[in-house]
């Protein structure tokens, strides 16, 4: 069933944006990522302009996080403190994401750029969880191997040495506001460029950085998500025109249904060896995107408007 993205200017079937939708909503559930690192990259497999794939994107990004960040509230899993300095850095990245996203596309180098900027990050990411992830798995089935992890070095770093020290009660921390606020904004000019939600950057930063306990991390995550995203929706509809609200709502669709399936399925499996199916699937996307750069078009000499 052939449906036309007002936006995209092209027509696309229905069942498959409905079926990306799922797949990625499939894979958030399980895997526990937010997807948008996934998402993008597929829709430029099916022909879906880079502008609008990365535009259209923050829609979904926001829908997905606004309702988990709801349930995190009520089990009190965020750090409202904290989450009020990461947004106002995530804001502010937002802002100057936006105008590098309008000054790259003026030039006409934004669909390069955005195809090499998810080779770069899932190629680092991707990488990074293959060899966690196999060390983990080859632990497991080789006796006589310790499986403990190592232990953390002392938190108290840089981060305290810094000036504007706030107390986070929440987090039981009293730091800096400036990383929170840079770790923030970094991830901002991540989602208004890439259009991707960036969790799997800023849980890490939150607990390897700023020390914060794993317990309130996703929540606090998600919070700051949703304003950044929600800010990203409305600066790339009002300034750059890329958000086509009927692509992201099939997307939306199709990722709730995947999520509750996925969710499902990830009781059943061991969590090691779904990392690892993960890592294979980020490589394999990374590896398509490469080739999708290097490859010579069908039609070489043809001009794009």
């Amino acid at each position: 069933m052939e449906l036309y993205l007002p936006i995209a200017g092209m027509s696309v079937d229905m069942v498959l944006l409905l079926g990306l939708g799922s797949v990625v909503g499939f894979l958030s559930g399980m895997f526990g990522v937010g997807g948008g690192f996934l998402m993008t990259p597929l829709l430029l497999f099916v022909g879906i302009p880079a502008t609008v794939a990365v535009g259209t994107q923050s829609v979904q990004i926001l829908a997905s996080s606004f309702s988990s960040v709801l349930n995190h509230v009520q089990r009190r899993t965020v750090d409202v403190k904290m989450g009020a300095v990461l947004v106002a850095g995530g804001l502010i990245g937002a802002g100057i994401g936006i105008v590098i996203f309008r000054v790259v596309r003026s030039l006409g180098y934004i669909d390069v750029t955005i195809a090499f900027s998810y080779v770069i990050l899932l190629g680092v990411v991707g990488t990074t969880m293959l060899n966690e992830s196999l060390r983990t798995v080859l632990q497991t089935i080789r006796p006589g191997r310790s499986t403990s992890q190592p232990k953390r070095s002392h938190r108290h770093g840089f981060a305290h040495r810094w000036p504007l020290k706030v107390r986070f009660p929440r987090s039981r921390l009293y730091i800096s506001a400036l990383l929170p606020g840079l770790i923030g904004g970094a991830v901002g000019i991540l989602t208004a460029i890439m259009g991707v939600g960036g969790g799997f950057v800023m849980i890490p930063a939150m607990i390897y950085l700023i020390g914060m306990p794993a317990s309130i991390v996703v929540g606090t995550s998600l919070f700051q998500i949703t304003f950044v995203a929600a800010l990203t929706t409305f600066l790339q509809a009002a300034f750059n025109h890329t958000v086509d609200i009927v692509l992201g709502l099939l997307l939306i669709v199709g990722g709730v249904i995947g999520a509750q399936v996925g969710t499902r399925v990830a009781l059943q499996l061991r969590g090691d060896y779904m990392r690892l199916a993960l890592a294979i699937l980020i490589v394999g996307v990374c590896l398509k995107l490469v080739y999708d750069l290097v490859a010579t078009p069908y039609y070489p000499y043809e001009l794009v408007g």
